[in-house]
């Protein structure tokens, strides 16, 4: 009975300049972080500022103080996401120099089927 079935197909490399699942992963989470300390911050510094000093029921000041951590928030995600895609995109630069060899059993596969490769 003939061998009709030639063995596995490799796909020949192909480089990507898309990040791996994990740096996207840890990107993603570090946006969230700044965000959410941009946000604490924000809002910790309005409500020590806001509102009189003699224990009077402050007048608006947890509305402000809140607004005012949700820009904070806004703005330090912004900030972090930034620097998130640049490091992603340099971390692309840096692996499209490289060129994986084949692996063994690649170059052994392709000999047994062409003697002549």
């Amino acid at each position: 009975m003939p061998d009709s079935y030639p063995g596995p197909v490799v796909r020949a490399y192909t480089p990507t300049a898309l990040p791996s699942v994990g740096a996207r992963a840890l990107a993603f989470l570090s946006i969230v972080v700044g965000g959410v300390c941009g946000g604490l911050i924000a809002y910790a510094i309005t409500e020590l500022q806001c509102g009189p000093d003699d224990g009077t029921p402050d007048r608006g000041c947890t509305l402000i103080a809140g607004g005012a951590g949700l820009i904070g928030a806004i703005a330090c995600a912004l900030g972090v996401a930034v620097v998130a895609v640049l490091v992603l995109r340099a971390m692309a630069e840096w692996r499209k120099d490289i060129v994986p060899e084949p692996s063994e059993s690649y170059r052994t596969r392709r000999s047994r089927r062409n003697p002549s490769a």
